[in-house]
């Protein structure tokens, strides 16, 4: 989960000092409009050639490792210093969230999964197989697949992990949500203003030109980029903010190879459908507003 990420509701703003953002102790704020993030060498790499890549403005300045309490902080910008009382959403992008490395290292070892057995029958007590009940387990590369059935990864190339509103007002119940008619409705739910316009027309002018950016980013092409989310601010001015996070999953591709991010995932070619999502928000945001 992503430090700013609203899915927790328990975001702690800059106002708030250096108290801890998650209970379980992975992001503080730090001085000066800074956010520590515990510490992860693939998030420092990606980092690192991010602040020399044309994505740099797209994503939260990196200001290296330091260390509080004998553990080891990725230090970046706090993306909300400069909101009042913002509104924050977060976008899990790609048609898939997990590595096909992982899906490799499951098949080598698979065990079956009494948690994950558990999850699949809170969300949908039909999913299991005859099989996977009598067990009342399922491997988890089957549980990974089957989860992205569920809501508009698959579909849509992306999915809204939850939103807070200026009120604290926390949504997070979109596990489900999978039509473009159901994303719409959430959209249009998190951007529900006095300033609504404004702050539409501010986010589909700044993810147009991430996707130009992504499009001839040496960085993007040659990474398979998974887990990563789009975070989306904005307050009662009309200021909007859009910038890409989470790069714990971000793995640079063989010498040899690049993705254009669109074509569909066959396993093996490493694509990641980054791209295929961003063009569906950005042309589901046009449909909510008015024509010009």
């Amino acid at each position: 989960l992503s430090p700013f990420s609203p899915c927790s509701c328990t975001f702690m703003s800059r106002r708030k000092g250096n108290k801890t953002v998650r209970d379980n102790w992975s992001f503080h704020v730090g001085d000066y409009g800074t956010l520590l993030k515990r510490f992860c060498r693939t998030e420092q790499q990606c980092y690192l050639r991010l602040m020399t890549d044309t994505l740099r403005p797209f994503v939260p300045a990196y200001h290296g490792v330091v260390q509080r309490d004998k553990q080891d902080y990725n230090m970046m910008d706090n993306l909300l210093t400069h909101f009042h009382t913002p509104a924050i959403m977060d976008c899990k992008m790609g048609s898939r969230t997990y590595l096909e490395e992982e899906l490799h290292i499951a098949r080598e070892r698979p065990q079956p999964r009494n948690d994950m057995y558990e999850k699949m029958v809170a969300m949908d007590p039909e999913a299991p197989t005859v099989h996977e009940r009598a067990q009342q387990a399922v491997l988890k590369t089957r549980y990974m697949q089957w989860r992205e059935t569920l809501s508009s990864t698959t579909t849509l190339g992306f999915r809204i992990e939850g939103f807070r509103k200026a009120n604290e007002e926390c949504h997070t119940n979109f596990k489900r949500t999978k039509s473009r008619e159901q994303v719409m409705e959430a959209l249009d739910k998190f951007v529900e203003s006095s300033t609504h316009i404004v702050v539409s027309w501010g986010y589909l002018r700044q993810l147009k030109q991430l996707r130009q950016v992504l499009e001839a980013s040496d960085f993007f092409r040659t990474h398979e980029v998974v887990g990563s989310s789009l975070l989306f601010v904005h307050d009662w001015t009309g200021r909007t903010g859009v910038w890409m996070i989470d790069f714990g999953k971000t793995v640079a591709l063989p010498p040899h190879l690049t993705l254009d991010h669109r074509t569909p995932w066959v396993e093996g070619n490493r694509e990641d459908g980054y791209l295929r999502g961003l063009d569906n928000l950005i042309d589901i945001l046009a449909n909510m507003l008015p024509l010009t």
